[in-house]
């Protein structure tokens, strides 16, 4: 089952992300996805080992982004995969079927590429400028959204992704999207994660 709100983690440091992370669980947050970017391999598993410790013990469920080699060594619930990242067909394949595979996309030919190589989710986006990615993708905003999903007109869960706060979801619904992913709203206040489920419920 894909979660109609994901928290990705923030942090300066690993320890930051973990704690983050922990904040987020103990406020109910029912998935999340550990997003730490440019560290070392053995950093990046050892702060996936203990995402996986935290995630269980509430429950919750652990996306890996990016990595999803670790994703399976740490027996994590899925990876989310970037435009540039490994083919989800050849990570379905190392993975298997009970491993949740999500892809990032901004643009229909992304969305189709995706919905071809049979992803369980897409987070497209962003639906405003965010400072948490570099290189960001043009913003979509509601109309971007509402015109992508009357093209595509999938089953495939849809996630809005990209600077959204508890007064955009309302609208951003409306387009017809399955979901939303936050980072910074949830990371500077936890409190948001009850607003957003309320919402989304």
């Amino acid at each position: 089952m894909i979660s109609k709100l994901q928290y990705i983690s923030q942090g300066d440091t690993p320890e930051a992300h973990l704690e983050n992370i922990e904040k987020a669980c103990a406020s109910s947050a029912e998935w999340v996805q550990l997003r730490l970017k440019n560290g070392a391999p053995k950093t990046l598993l050892e702060t996936a080992k203990k995402a996986r410790a935290i995630t269980t013990s509430f429950n919750t469920k652990l996306i890996i982004n990016d990595h999803y080699k670790i994703a399976k060594a740490v027996q994590a619930d899925g990876v989310h995969l970037g435009k540039t990242d490994a083919c989800p067909l050849l990570v379905r394949d190392y993975l298997g079927h009970a491993f949740i595979i999500g892809g990032t996309a901004n643009t229909l030919q992304d969305c189709n590429v995706l919905l071809e190589k049979q992803v369980d989710y897409i987070g497209l986006g962003p639906y405003q400028f965010t400072k948490t990615k570099q290189n960001l993708s043009p913003v979509l905003g509601t109309s971007g959204y509402k015109k992508l999903l009357e093209d595509l007109q999938t089953k495939t869960p849809i996630i809005a992704i990209g600077g959204i706060t508890v007064k955009d979801v309302s609208k951003i619904l409306k387009t017809g999207v399955y979901g939303i992913a936050i980072s910074g709203a949830i990371t500077t206040d936890v409190t948001n994660i009850a607003k957003f489920q309320k919402i989304l419920n």
